[in-house]
């Protein structure tokens, strides 16, 4: 996601070779800001920057170790705007948030991306109100979302948008939900109507948090936009939507300064668990190359079950990971997002990540191949990999429309992996995937790098 940027500050970096070599600062700083520009962050927001950052390492002595340790200081500071981070619940449930933004910026899949997360991650009751009956098909689009995920909405494509939430509300209070998100009408461009329609049913739900949803896409305008809603109704948070497809990402950098509100949330990638909290401090060291451990954890720990967990790692530790098992990793895959996400989050694995592009796990031809293989496969076979005789490939073969070459070669793969999980998951097994994964980015994030 944050790529460019993240290649541009390691060109800047580069620059500087010696200790006070004020040359060296005036072309790193350059290299900064033409990239900064090139990206999309605003040239006000980038001129505060490159003066804080160039006054702060002179200050400390001209080098590399000072100048990262600048602009990282410098980075947080911009990134961070007064208000609440992440999701921040109300102390007596229902919390209840609107949903605003423009019509195409994704307001609606954004509303299914928070209830699913909050319904995953944070285990908590939610329930959507589907008051966007300006749009065509909105309805219908959150029935499909709520479905998908497991949440309850309250819609009626024949009631009044007010009525609608209030029946939300009250089913809230008395069946006990922790969380009631409001998806609200939009339109192509603000205008008097639909700012009316939104203050007014915001003072009907008396929201916790009024969110704004902004479609990264659209450069300098999602801040316009998201300005214009702040003065008009006021807002608490912006979301920025469709970020994954933003090569540049520099409007991220520059919003929350701008907006004087912060940027809670990322969407980064298309399917639903592909919601990331926007924390400056980790979205830092993210954008210096060192990725974001504890959002790992944070999204890791949430969906895969603790003794689920232990009990896989005895069975890597001893060899003896089978087939059911690699369904059950498959499975529990899904639930955490794109690959290209998770990649992203762990530190020296960017230009992998990069490669990767919108790699689609689930649907890649491979694993649709070993899906059907599996499907072919007796329950004693799936558990007891060893059982595959000639005989057994060439049924399992035939069942999957495979040929049995192709079977041979999963089931080489298969058991190449179950060795190298065994052989990580042993003494000084962690050091050799730290090396794995340097010669695979190629020397990792930046030296020096604070954490």
């Amino acid at each position: 996601m944050f790529d460019t940027l993240t290649d541009s500050f390691k060109n800047a970096i580069g620059k500087i070779r010696f200790h006070d070599d004020e040359k060296a600062l005036k072309k790193a700083l350059t290299e900064l800001k033409k990239s900064l520009l090139k990206a999309d962050m605003h040239h006000k927001v980038v001129k505060e920057l490159i003066a804080t950052v160039e006054k702060d390492t002179k200050a400390a002595g001209i080098g590399k170790d000072q100048f990262l340790a600048a602009l990282q200081k410098e980075l947080v500071r911009i990134l961070t705007a007064p208000g609440n981070q992440g999701f921040v619940f109300a102390s007596k449930p229902p919390t209840v948030v609107l949903m605003t933004g423009l019509q195409g910026s994704g307001k609606t899949t954004t509303t299914g991306k928070l209830a699913a997360m909050l319904k995953e991650q944070k285990k908590k009751k939610v329930l959507i109100a589907a008051a966007d009956l300006q749009r065509l098909a909105a309805v219908e689009q959150l029935r499909q979302i709520a479905e998908q995920i497991g949440v309850d909405l309250v819609a009626d494509e024949d009631a009044t948008p007010d009525e609608v939430v209030k029946r939300a509300l009250k089913k809230a209070e008395e069946e006990l939900y922790d969380v009631v998100l409001i998806d609200t009408a939009g339109r192509l461009a603000i205008d008097e109507e639909l700012m009316e329609e939104l203050a007014r049913i915001r003072d009907l739900a008396e929201p916790d948090e009024i969110f704004y949803v902004a479609d990264a896409m659209t450069g300098m305008d999602a801040v316009r936009t998201a300005t214009t809603f702040k003065e008009k109704i006021g807002i608490t948070g912006v979301i920025l939507s469709k970020f994954d497809a933003d090569a540049k990402g520099g409007v991220a950098l520059g919003i929350a300064h701008q907006v004087g509100v912060p940027l809670r949330f990322i969407g980064s990638g298309e399917k639903m668990p592909d919601l990331e909290p926007f924390i400056p401090e980790r979205i830092t060291g993210r954008l210096m190359g060192a990725g974001d451990i504890e959002g790992l954890a944070e999204k890791t720990a949430a969906v895969i079950d603790e003794k689920s967990a232990k009990k896989m790692t005895q069975k890597i530790k001893k060899g003896q990971f089978n087939f059911n098992d690699f369904l059950e990793q498959m499975e529990q895959m899904k639930k955490l997002g794109s690959m290209k996400s998770i990649l992203g989050m762990i530190p020296g694995m960017g230009n992998l990540a990069k490669q990767l592009g919108d790699l689609d796990l689930e649907n890649s031809q491979e694993v649709k191949q070993i899906k059907a293989m599996i499907s072919s496969m007796t329950p004693k076979e799936r558990e007891n990999p060893d059982l595959l005789n000639n005989s057994r490939k060439r049924r399992i073969a035939k069942g999957a429309g495979l040929d049995q070459q192709q079977v041979n070669r999963v089931l080489k793969q298969f058991k190449n992996a179950a060795k190298m999980a065994k052989k990580l998951s042993g003494k000084g097994g962690m050091k050799q995937m730290q090396q794995m994964m340097k010669q695979m980015e190629g020397g990792g994030g930046f030296p020096g790098m604070q954490r």
